[in-house]
């Protein structure tokens, strides 16, 4: 049980998604009341997000205690500018191996390739089956309940049932444009597809639909309702079949 006002400690717990859900609706409504705090919280969300995308070759190596991102954040967050933490997270990536340094080098400098985001977000959290949730579907309410408390009116939630696919877990992210969030889906054989949401990107960078192929995923592509969506699977599953509109 946290303690209001809360500790630097519980505000990390906060964005690594440790604490209990009480916990968690307790610090949500505090911050929505304290919007100094909130701003802090939400730079750690963007700086543990950008880590998460520069280590994501390297996140089957054995335990490091010095890649723990509360600690991480603990170290940088004495330099005086956000851009030092930028470069720190890119430096460790480079010096783990060149597999995350590719892929943070992928996600500075293709910004133009359509929902590359939603992919990195597969590879992250979806390929080993193991998913960091903030919902899960064993949760009360129902996974478009979660969703539509962080997108107003955006397009359903796809049904894939046909297909053998539930929904089972979703994780909120974040964009330089703002939330973004990944629902998981799950078929009895343990293959998974992921629903995709983000707003567009600089000027209002809406998509024709479209799909592509890339690193063993598959991605479909469309937007709608002020929002880009995308559904993500490995390219021996399409997603194209399973979709209706």
């Amino acid at each position: 049980m946290i303690s209001l006002p809360p500790s630097e400690r519980d505000l990390h717990a906060y964005v690594d998604h440790q604490l209990l859900e009480s916990d968690r609706r307790v610090l949500e409504t505090y911050l929505a009341a304290h919007p100094e705090v909130a701003a802090q919280v939400h730079a750690w969300q963007q700086d543990a997000q950008l880590l998460r995308a520069a280590l994501s070759g390297v996140l089957h190596q054995p335990a490091n205690p010095g890649l723990d991102p509360m600690l991480i954040r603990q170290r940088i967050k004495h330099q005086s500018r956000r851009h030092f933490a930028t470069a720190a997270v890119l430096l460790i990536a480079v010096s783990l191996g060149g597999i995350g340094g590719w892929h943070a080098r992928e996600a500075t400098q293709s910004p133009l390739l359509p929902m590359a985001d939603a992919m990195q977000a597969y590879r992250l959290f979806a390929q080993d089956g193991i998913m960091p949730a903030d919902y899960r579907s064993s949760d009360s309410g129902t996974m478009q309940t979660w969703l539509d408390r962080y997108f107003n009116q955006a397009h359903r939630l796809p049904d894939l049932s046909q297909a053998g696919f539930k929904p089972v877990s979703a994780r909120l992210l974040t964009t330089e444009q703002g939330a973004a969030a990944m629902v998981l889906y799950e078929d009895a054989q343990g293959r998974h597809i992921s629903f995709y949401i983000r707003p567009p990107g600089p000027d209002n960078g809406f998509l024709p639909r479209g799909n592509r192929s890339a690193d063993g995923l598959h991605a479909e592509y469309w937007s709608g309702a002020g929002y880009n969506y995308a559904m993500v699977s490995p390219v021996d599953q399409p997603t194209a079949p399973l979709l209706k509109f």
